[in-house]
């Protein structure tokens, strides 16, 4: 008797605390971020810059957004945990010094609709990920990913594709997650 006295406690606490983390940093990014269409649902830590952009319904399981370049994100976005997303680098090819110089490139991100990206995945500036895309979990896209394309690996290429006429019945009939 005592011990389901206790685990429902412990239980409450927890859900109160998952509540209160997600709060907050879905008030700091917020805070931070240049634009949102709706408030973005962030569960667990993660940075954003004032570059970074949000559709309708985007939610995230930790991301991590580094650099000076745009980052747009449509509707219906979903991440893991552990997400990165590197928008400026050193300047190491036509630069003054070696390994590299002082200055950076800067290059945007563009994330399309009802896109969802598994655990830990890496996504380099100038990168254009295409509506409905699924990015499998542990992956570096360092390229352009299509429409519907389900990709993965290191670097990221695609796989496989959504049946597209599903995926256009689904969006039709506005069953989004």
């Amino acid at each position: 008797m005592i011990y389901k006295i206790i685990k429902s406690v412990y239980r409450f606490f927890v859900s109160l605390q998952r509540r209160l983390q997600r709060k907050y940093w879905s008030w700091r990014a917020r805070l931070v971020a240049g634009s949102y269409v709706t408030p973005p649902i962030v569960s667990f830590r993660s940075i954003f810059t004032p570059q970074t952009h949000f559709g309708k319904n985007t939610n995230f399981n930790g991301m991590h957004i580094t650099g000076s370049g745009k980052v747009t994100i449509g509707d219906n976005f979903h991440s893991g945990r552990g997400c990165k997303m590197i928008t400026s680098y050193h300047n190491f090819d036509k630069g003054t010094h070696i390994p590299y110089d002082r200055t950076m490139i800067h290059k945007d991100v563009i994330i399309g609709d009802n896109v969802w990206l598994g655990d830990n995945v890496i996504i380099l500036g100038g990168v254009i990920i295409g509506e409905g895309a699924v990015i499998q979990a542990g992956s570096v896209v360092a390229k352009s990913i299509q429409k519907y394309a389900i990709a993965g690996g290191h670097p990221a290429v695609a796989f496989k594709f959504r049946n597209k006429e599903h995926y256009e019945q689904l969006k039709a009939e506005k069953k989004f997650m």
